[in-house]
């Protein structure tokens, strides 16, 4: 599903009193950072039920878009520089996940988030690092009119002690501007490890324009980062 958080746009009123669509040439005006972290908090999963049944049926109808904005207001009070997505869930159908990328800064307002969160249940499950895929091999990325199957990644892995450096290879990532290699190179690691894991244990990320010798497969860097953290994540599932 992943539908990431991007900055909501300002609307305006019409001459007939309606709602006018965006303009994306007004600036977002700055947002204040909370004080109270667990009021924040508190205040995000109020608005959050208030929205949930039109959450839920705009998931229903596939048309998260409709809910997008109200998100956005959601987590842009909770902090500005938080991000999110509604994906499907490990367990539950589908999950809501609240990020600030590992920013050590932004730690603080995502614990009290998510020790503020409802229970998970059979509809709702809820992260606050992006969690990895059950199997990644499975995963195609639509990146402009590219087709990228991550089944066809191949990693180079270095270990030093409790810390692991990689190069990440594609065939098509020399086809790639530089931007969608990066975000190519990193997106295959964060939906093998989960991106708190992947922050946590690799050291240093490199782009391979070449295939190297010695790779591995994502699944078998899943293991060897299971086997330095000495037991298995339980946040993976049941991938092999």
């Amino acid at each position: 599903m992943g539908l990431f958080r991007r900055r909501a746009a300002r609307t305006g009123v019409d001459t007939n009193g309606k709602a006018a669509p965006p303009d994306p040439r007004t600036p977002w005006p700055a947002q204040a950072v909370p004080s109270d972290v667990e009021a924040a908090a508190a205040k995000f999963w109020e608005g959050w039920f208030e929205l949930l049944p039109e959450v839920n049926a705009a998931l229903g109808d596939r048309e998260p878009h409709r809910v997008e904005h109200d998100l956005c207001v959601l987590v842009e009070a909770l902090h500005p520089r938080l991000h999110f997505s509604l994906e499907r869930g490990h367990q539950a159908i589908y999950a809501l996940v609240v990020t600030g990328q590992e920013d050590p800064e932004l730690r603080p307002f995502t614990d009290a988030w998510k020790a503020a969160a409802p229970p998970d249940d059979a509809i709702w499950e809820h992260h606050d690092s992006v969690p990895p895929v059950p199997d990644p091999t499975e995963v195609t990325v639509n990146l402009g009119d590219h087709r990228i199957s991550l089944a066809d990644v191949r990693v180079v892995a270095q270990v030093d002690e409790d810390v692991v450096d990689v190069a990440v290879y594609h065939p098509a990532l020399a086809d790639l501007e530089p931007a969608a290699r990066t975000t190519m190179t990193f997106l295959p690691l964060d939906a093998t490890l989960g991106e708190r894991v992947a922050a946590e244990r690799l050291r240093r990320v490199e782009t391979a324009e070449a295939e190297p010798e010695g790779t591995i497969s994502l699944l078998q860097l899943r293991d060897l980062v299971r086997d330095l953290n000495g037991q298995e994540d339980e946040t993976v599932g049941t991938s092999g």
